[in-house]
């Protein structure tokens, strides 16, 4: 057992610290403030080789070892941890799957870009209803001719639109749960593939992160990585690798943030010395040398034993339980030691006390961590027969708002889908002709109309708040509206974080239906939507709808009611 890196290894450390110090550390304040995704530092960084460390030389890679590049995402994230997902993400779970199950062909197309850092990838498994359970997938493949065409979606999907290559997952055999799933390579550009807005994350800020879309996404029938129905392998096996990764760059944040703490404890004094010979201080400075050695080498050696082709589960589920905890605990000591300090923002102590958390969150919950370590101590408890669902039906989990009724409106003209929209409304005696408006906050309000990213420009903000006011119902608005375009106050953001609703009448109008947004509403009387995409997620959790153009389903709607 060597508990030395070898001379190549060192070199990579030494001159990835050196990038990470000179290119990303100068900039990792205004990075995380205005969450910018730094596509130039990515760029250098495929030029330097580091975007393919473990992949053969043969498709583009750096020809090294997995350590090495567990020790390019820790010194990345030693300076930001944002830029040290963006590598993990890349390279443990977009990449690596083509490298291990992609054919010939689909190596030679696909993995030869990602593995020379011309091109990024990203990995789509998670969904709304499906998280640590991935048996609850929603997204489906259905087989035409020569291609798949693939209906639904992704969240939380790190490299998001930035990628060009992805790697997703979607249910080919309905009813069968796991074992009906099946992995395929998409690539940014196809026709029915396009991205949500951008998550407004605590940390990891300089990391871009956003749904991804399907609405009938035709994948050429080659393009399936592996078997068909073996996409549950194939995601489990990514995962385990990347473990290491957001172990690792679990570790980073960690030293970093010890480096700083123990830098600030010798130049701070009080009582007459350095706070660092303060015994209370010394100890605690010890004890984060001592979780940050033990994570260290729990992590090295997961990323030999993958390196060896050894059974690597376990210890990667280890290293990444222990090296998140230990993260947590050693930046919340830093920013102990910095005291009020520590909670300004500038201090990179508080940016890596944010970034801290999502460690124990993504690549499997710490939670999933201890069951899949204590199923390979315990063995796994014997499962239930799967009974295949004779109706063929993919899992549907229960709206977020609630069982509504969904009667969406599609054809006709748009004055009479209009039309039909008021008699429905007007069948459940519900009287949105103008009335006075509560002139209050949206919570107090009985009729709210919320604007989304639907709306072109703030100019025509008149408009939606033309037909608020006939209706006689306060204006509201989805967050990216309020948060990001600045359009509207904060107190008119209807959603989880912002303004709750339980009125009698909610318009949503160009509003996607994202589950922000979604629990902002779930206790309104009657929900309806205008929206010019049929598969906008707000139908299904509507009670009516127009499918049409905002533009001018408004105006007709205004007309009509006044």
């Amino acid at each position: 057992m060597n508990f030395e890196l070898t001379k190549e290894q060192q070199m990579i450390r030494d001159n990835v610290r050196k990038f990470a110090e000179a290119k990303i550390e100068p900039i990792a304040f205004q990075l995380d403030e205005k969450n910018i995704f730094p596509e130039e530092i990515v760029n250098e960084m495929g030029d330097l080789s580091i975007m393919g460390l473990p992949y053969p030389k043969e498709y583009g890679g750096a020809g090294k070892d997995v350590l090495s590049y567990a020790i390019a995402v820790e010194e990345l994230s030693r300076v930001d941890a944002g830029v040290g997902v963006i590598l993990s993400a890349h390279t443990s779970l977009g990449t690596w799957p083509i490298m291990e199950f992609g054919t010939k062909e689909q190596k030679e197309k696909y993995l030869v870009p990602l593995a020379s850092g011309k091109k990024i990838a990203a990995f789509g498994l998670t969904e709304p209803n499906a998280g640590s359970d991935a048996g609850k997938t929603e997204t489906t493949a259905v087989l035409e001719g020569d291609h798949y065409v693939i209906n639904g979606s992704k969240v939380f999907i790190t490299n998001a639109d930035y990628a060009d290559t992805y790697v997703i997952f979607a249910v080919t055999t309905p009813g069968l749960g796991t074992k009906g799933i099946s992995a395929f390579i998409i690539e940014k550009g196809m026709d029915g593939f396009t991205f949500g807005t951008h998550y407004n994350k605590m940390g990891i800020r300089s990391s871009a992160t956003a749904e991804l879309l399907f609405k009938n996404l035709k994948v050429p029938k080659y393009n399936l990585l592996g078997k068909e129905n073996e996409g549950f392998k194939i995601a489990m096996q990514t995962l385990e690798g990347g473990r290491i990764g957001i172990a690792a760059q679990a570790l980073g944040i960690a030293q970093g943030a010890y480096e700083k703490a123990l830098s600030y404890s010798k130049e701070r004094v009080q009582f007459g010395k350095p706070i660092s010979r303060q015994q209370s201080i010394a100890f605690k400075l010890a004890d984060m040398a001592t979780k940050i050695r033990a994570a260290r080498f729990m992590v090295y050696s997961a990323a030999v034993l993958k390196q060896e082709h050894k059974n690597y589960g376990m210890e990667s589920a280890m290293a990444k339980l222990y090296a998140s905890d230990i993260c947590l605990e050693v930046v919340n000591d830093a920013v102990q030691i910095y005291g009020g300090s520590g909670f300004i923002k500038g201090f990179p102590v508080e940016r890596m006390y944010r970034d801290a958390k999502i460690c124990t969150i993504y690549e499997g919950t710490n939670e999933i961590q201890r069951l899949i370590i204590s199923n390979d101590i315990l063995g796994k408890p014997k499962k239930e027969p799967i009974e295949e669902n004779k109706e063929n039906k993919v899992n549907k989990a229960k709206p977020i708002t609630g069982n509504r009724r969904r009667v969406i409106i599609k054809e006709g003209s748009p004055k009479e889908k209009v039309d039909a929209f008021l008699n429905y409304i007007k069948s459940e005696n519900i009287d949105i002709n103008k009335s006075e408006a509560s002139k209050g906050s949206i919570a107090d309000a009985d009729k709210v109309c919320s604007i989304g990213l639907g709306l072109k420009d703030k100019k025509d903000l008149p408009l939606i708040q033309s037909l608020a006011d006939t209706v006689g119902a306060e204006l509201g608005c989805s967050r990216p509206v309020a948060e990001e375009r600045e359009w509207l106050p904060l107190d008119r953001y209807v959603g989880i974080s912002g303004q709750k609703f339980g009125g009698t009448f909610y318009l949503a109008i160009g509003i996607s239906g994202q589950v922000q947004h979604l629990k902002g509403i779930e206790n309104a009387g009657i929900i309806t939507a205008i929206n010019i995409d049929e598969d906008a997620p707000i139908f299904k959790s509507s009670d009516y709808g127009i499918v049409g153009d905002l533009y001018e389903i408004v105006p007709l709607l205004i007309e009509a009611l006044k």
